[in-house]
């Protein structure tokens, strides 16, 4: 049996304690052999400020996995591949398109696995959602994903700043999961996004995008919900309609709840992770992020009261 990677997590946040250090304690192919932040530490494992420093500490690792906002990693991912480590990196996986196009020549140069994960793809009903649609007509389809960032987001002021994403943190889960399942090709037709005063990036949006140019597809991403959080995709064929409700977790035909794998997002996302380094192959769909890129570049811009968490 092939010893586990050793892998190095950066970034100690809400996100890595939540669901990056369960699910590497779960999966069999990785050992958390260190982990690198400003101001958080796991305890058991050598801690380091930077990666410099952890790679000048001679520690052996095979691997990162990089929960650090979007802003700033580029330059610690390319660091990491520079020195011959594979990568994997949180969504989105970059803050432009450009920065994760160098990455990619760079994995390849070097050899090493690059993995642009998005997690929601690896929600419970979605691969079984891809399926029943692969051979069907598509005819419309919505999204409606709106959460409160108050409650995922706590306190972090990035997400409302330039390249921090805004609503399109949380919807770009959604683009990732119709991109996986829809079987041809989606763009977007046009955008509405809302801007609180004074910040850089949007708290809601409205996209219409067109399905290969045949059907409409909308999209209502709003991070200013409380109570009940929505995170739903219905998607309307010549066979009946497909939903995918909880973020992909449930999938429905025509109201009748379909069976679903139960291996959880993280897990399957470190899973593909030693998958792609064991078969020295990358990992990075960026329709996704271009789909969000290309509304920032066709969307209208209104503004809204301000913001405070």
């Amino acid at each position: 049996m092939a010893q586990p990677l050793k892998l190095a997590l950066i970034g100690i946040g809400k996100i890595a304690r939540d669901q990056h250090l369960p699910a590497i304690a779960a999966e069999a192919g990785f050992e958390l052999a260190a982990a690198v932040s400003r101001n958080g530490r796991v305890e058991g494992v050598p801690n380091f400020t930077d990666i410099a420093a952890l790679i000048e500490s001679g520690l052996a690792i095979d691997a990162v996995s990089l929960c650090t906002p979007p802003v700033g990693r580029h330059r610690i991912a390319a660091e990491a591949l520079a020195a011959g480590l594979h990568v994997m990196l949180e969504k989105p996986p970059g803050a432009t398109l450009a920065e994760v196009h160098q990455l990619q020549a760079q994995a390849v140069a070097a050899g090493r696995s690059l993995f642009a994960t998005w997690h929601s793809r690896h929600a419970d009903g979605v691969a079984a959602a891809a399926a029943w649609l692969a051979d069907k007509q598509i005819a419309r389809a919505s999204i409606v994903w709106r959460e409160d960032i108050r409650v995922w987001h706590p306190g972090q002021e990035w997400i409302l700043e330039a390249g921090g994403l805004g609503v399109f943190d949380p919807g770009i889960n959604a683009l990732s999961i119709v991109t996986a399942i829809l079987p041809g090709p989606l763009r977007p037709d046009g955008a509405r996004l809302v801007f609180p005063a004074g910040r850089g990036a949007p708290i809601a949006a409205a996209l219409d995008l067109v399905y290969d140019e045949s059907a409409p597809v909308s999209a209502d991403f709003d991070f200013r919900q409380t109570g009940p959080q929505s995170w739903d995709i219905a998607i309307e064929t010549d066979a009946g309609t497909l939903m995918l409700t909880e973020g992909g977790a449930r999938l429905w035909i025509d109201g009748v709840e379909q069976p679903a794998q139960k291996i959880g997002e993280y897990p399957s996302l470190y899973r593909r992770f030693a998958e792609l380094v064991a078969a020295g192959e990358s990992d990075c769909d960026l329709r996704p992020l271009t789909l969000v890129a290309d509304a920032f570049l066709l969307g209208e811009r209104t503004e809204t009261d301000p913001f405070a968490f």
